[in-house]
């Protein structure tokens, strides 16, 4: 597997894969689901206040049509209530944000990106 995660706080690290991945998120662990046809996933933007700050962008490459990434938290204590933004490479190149979803990091098992819907189970 490969590591595409930075940031400044080791909470949360995302591995590329090409398979699904056993665990669920109260075992701090759930898997992305890139499940789009052709968009490709550039950014990965966790907030514990609704919205009001973001963390900085999580991945260090970008997320394929078809590709999942596991997702484990290493952090012992944390809010399972978390917002969540997906950034998306647009036709210029750019990054697209999606609207925040909030999601419970605590129960999801699967993060599942598709076009215009990101949802959780």
């Amino acid at each position: 597997m490969k590591t595409i995660l930075s940031g400044s706080a080791a909470v949360l690290s995302l591995l590329l894969t090409t398979g699904a991945l056993a665990g669920t998120g109260a075992d701090g662990v759930f898997t992305i689901y890139n499940d789009t046809e052709s968009n490709v996933v550039s950014g990965f933007y966790t907030s514990e206040d609704d919205g009001d700050s973001w963390s900085a962008n999580w991945l260090s490459i970008q997320i394929r049509p078809g590709e999942t990434a596991e997702a484990r938290f290493h952090a012992n204590s944390g809010p399972c209530e978390q917002v969540v933004q997906v950034g998306w490479v647009g036709q210029d190149g750019g990054e697209v944000l999606d609207e925040p979803v909030g999601i419970d990091i605590c129960e999801a098992s699967n993060v599942y990106l598709e076009d215009n819907d990101i949802s959780f189970d």
